[in-house]
């Protein structure tokens, strides 16, 4: 299991790759990568991050233990970077190793839920014309109250 928080650009074939090679005994591997979504309005300049290292680190380690745990993954990854992005910069990624299929797919699908409506970062939206902090979303927490 890996959590990494960082504000550096990540490269997300090179981090699959990397996490595929730590996998022995999985039948299936799972992935998600998050990247910096333009507004529709399409005038973000970019988006800024910011995080309580400690606090992050801990809650993302707790939730891939759980996830772990609950669907007997053979390996875990999650990294979630802050700072300033621009559209089309990759935000996140998370990776799922398991036996089945079913455990990874079910797995990445509850980290990415935990991720968009608990994981404690905090995400302004920077335009020409000004900032404005993104609020949750109903349909987020949805999600995550299924599992």
């Amino acid at each position: 299991m890996e959590v990494r928080v960082q504000s550096e650009p990540f490269d997300m074939g090179a981090e699959l790759t990397r996490f595929a090679a730590q996998t022995e005994g999985a039948g299936a591997i799972v992935s998600f990568s998050g990247i910096t979504r333009d507004l529709a309005s399409g005038d973000l300049t970019r988006m800024v991050i910011e995080h309580y290292p400690e606090m992050t680190e801990k809650a993302l380690t707790k939730i891939a233990e759980e996830a772990t745990a609950r669907w007997s993954l053979t390996q875990c990854f999650i990294l979630h970077r802050y700072g300033e992005m621009a559209p089309g910069d990759p935000i996140m990624m998370v990776a799922t190793a398991a036996r089945h299929r079913a455990e990874a797919f079910a797995a990445a699908e509850f980290l990415m839920d935990y991720l968009k409506s608990r994981a404690p970062f905090w995400k302004k939206e920077v335009t020409a014309t000004g900032e404005t902090w993104v609020a949750a979303r109903d349909e987020d927490e949805t999600a995550l109250n299924r599992w």
